[in-house]
C-alpha cells in the first residue's frame, strides 16, 4: 500500500508557509533589535518562540534544541525555553487520535484493546503518548506519530541547511555541513517507529544486566512505522523527584544509574542514546521500594558507532590523563579531524579536558564546580570563540549527537548535585576494553535485535 503521508511537494510548501507565519513577527522584531536599534525583552521573546515552535510540532523543536547546545548561537535566555519543548508541547485532540489509530490498525482497532485513553499522556515534537490497556489488562503506551511529518522533516531540514550556511557567514569557526548531516541522517531514522521499537529491543538487550535500569517491552503487534505501542512503566520526573528533596544517596544513586543507562552501551557495543532530554527518562520515586531506578523511554535518537570511535575516545583519555600529546592527535585523526593546527589541537585539549575532567580524579566529586548556569556553556563559548580565530573547523559527524549525551548527562548531574567517583564508574566500565572484542558483541548485539 502507498504511504498516504509520503515526502510530498504539497506537504512541504504547506510546512514552509506554516513555519513562515509562526515566525515572521518573531524574526520582524529581532530584526528591529539587531538593525534599528528597537529593545526587546529578550526573555518575553524567547518565551514567544518556544510557544511558536511547539505550536508548529515535528523536527523545528528538535533541532532548536540541538541548536541550543551549540555555543554562541542562542542568548541563555533562548536556551532556556527551548530545552523545554519536547515536554511541554501542546497535544493533537481526539479526533486526530481517531483517524491515526483507524489509518494504521484499521477501521476496528479499538476492539484490539480494552480500554484507550482519549487525552495524550505526554506530548513531545514528533508524537505524543496516549495510556491504553491490551486485551489481557497490560498496561501499554501508544505513541502517534502527527501527520505529514515526512513532508516536514524535508522542508524543515531544507531551512536548517540555510540557517547553517548564514551562521558560517557571520561565524566561521565551525563548518556545519557534517553537523547537518548528522542530524538529517538521525530525524529521518526517527520517523520510523518500527525502527524505533528495534532499538528498545536492543537496549533492552544490551542493559540486560543493569537491574537498576527499566525499560519498555515493544508490543510488535501493536506497531507500525507511525504507531509505537509498549508497556507502560511508571516513574517520575526527574524535577518532580528533587521537589521531594531526596538523600544525598538518592540522588548519588540516580546519577550512577544514569551513568550505566547511557555508557555501559557505548564502551561495551558502541551504542549510544543521543539524546538524554528530561523528557526521554523517569525516575522511580523516593517512596517506591526502587527508589533511584532509571527508565529510558524513547529510543528514536540512537547512534552506533564504529569500534574505532570508540576506541579513539579512550584513546584521548589516556592522553589526557598521560599529558601525552601524540596520542591525543591520534585520537583526533582517527576521529576524522583532518590539517590540525598545534593551536587548534591545544583548543581541542582544552574541551576534551573539561569533558573528561571529572574522570581525571580519583576522588568523589561533582561534575562541575558551579551551582548554577548550563553545564559547560561557559567553557564552550571560550573554545568557540578561540576556534573562530583560529578556524575554521569541521567536527565529524559522529560528535552532534556524542557531545549531546556528554553536555545533557552533565546537566542532569548537576541538578542531581551528585557527588561520585566517577573514576572509578568510568575505570570499571574501561578496564577490559578491547576493541574486537566490541566489534564482536556489537555485530551479534545488531543482528539479533534487527538494526542495521
Amino acid at each position: 500500500m502507498a504511504d498516504k503521508e509520503a515526502n510530498t511537494l504539497g506537504g512541504r510548501v504547506r510546512r514552509y508557509a506554516k513555519v513562515g507565519r509562526a515566525m515572521a513577527g518573531l524574526g520582524a522584531r529581532m530584526a528591529g533589535s539587531r538593525y534599528l536599534g528597537i529593545k526587546i525583552d529578550r526573555a518575553e521573546h524567547a518565551a514567544e518562540l518556544k510557544t511558536a515552535l511547539g505550536g508548529l510540532k515535528g523536527p523545528l523543536m528538535k533541532v532548536a534544541q540541538i541548536m541550543a547546545t551549540i555555543p554562541d548561537a542562542l542568548p541563555r535566555e533562548y536556551v532556556q525555553e527551548l530545552q523545554q519543548l519536547q515536554s511541554n508541547a501542546p497535544a493533537m485532540g481526539w479526533p486526530f487520535v481517531k483517524r491515526r489509530m483507524a489509518a494504521e490498525l484499521g477501521e476496528g482497532w479499538q476492539q484490539r484493546f480494552k480500554d484507550f485513553s482519549h487525552e495524550a499522556g505526554a506530548a513531545a515534537s514528533l508524537g505524543q503518548v496516549h495510556q491504553a490497556h491490551a486485551k489481557d489488562g497490560k498496561l501499554l503506551a501508544c505513541k502517534l506519530q502527527y501527520p505529514d511529518m515526512k513532508s516536514a522533516v524535508e522542508a524543515d531540514l531544507r531551512q536548517l541547511k540555510l540557517i547553517f550556511r548564514i551562521y558560517e557567514r557571520a561565524d566561521k569557526a565551525i563548518e556545519t555541513n557534517e553537523i547537518h548531516a548528522e542530524i538529517a541522517d538521525r530525524l529521518r531514522e526517527e520517523l520510523d517507529y518500527e525502527l524505533e521499537a528495534r532499538h528498545m529491543a536492543l537496549y533492552r538487550l544490551m542493559l540486560a544486566d543493569e537491574p537498576n535500569v527499566h525499560l519498555p517491552e515493544p508490543m510488535l503487534e501493536l506497531t507500525t512505522k507511525r504507531l509505537l505501542t509498549m508497556t507502560w512503566i511508571s516513574g517520575e520526573p526527574l524535577m518532580t523527584f528533587l521537589e521531594q528533596k531526596p538523600s544525598s544517596e538518592l540522588r548519588n544513586k540516580v546519577a550512577f544509574n544514569m551513568f550505566r543507562a547511557w555508557y555501559v552501551p557505548f564502551y561495551e557495543y558502541g551504542v549510544i542514546h543521543g539524546d538524554p532530554h528530561l523528557g526521554n527518562y523517569t525516575v522511580r520515586p523516593a517512596s517506591a521500594k526502587d527508589a533511584g531506578d532509571v527508565n529510558l523511554l524513547d529510543f528514536g535518537c540512537v547512534r552506533v558507532f564504529e569500534p574505532k570511535f570508540v576506541k579513539g575516545v579512550i584513546d584521548l583519555y589516556f592522553a589526557l590523563l598521560n599529558d601525552d600529546r601524540d596520542l591525543a592527535v591520534h585520537a583526533y585523526e582517527s576521529w576524522g579531524f583532518k590539517g590540525l593546527s598545534k593551536d587548534v589541537i591545544d583548543v581541542l585539549n582544552r574541551w576534551a579536558h573539561f569533558v573528561y575532567g571529572p574522570l581525571l580524579e580519583d576522588k568523589a566529586r561533582r561534575i562541575q564546580d558551579a551551582e548554577t548556569g548550563i553545564y559547560g556553556r561557559e567553557v564552550a563559548e571560550g573554545v568557540h570563540a578561540d576556534l573562530r580565530r583560529l578556524g575554521p573547523v569541521t567536527p565529524p559527524k559522529e560528535f552532534v549527537f556524542m557531545d549531546r549525551a556528554a553536555i545533557g548527562l552533565g546537566s542532569v548531574f548537576m541538578h542531581l548535585k551528585a557527588e561520585i567517583n566517577w573514576y572509578r564508574l568510568f575505570h570499571e566500565l574501561i578496564e577490559d576494553f578491547d576493541v574486537k572484542a566490541l566489534e564482536k558483541r556489537q555485530k551479534a548485539a545488531l543482528k539479533k535485535a534487527g538494526v542495521g
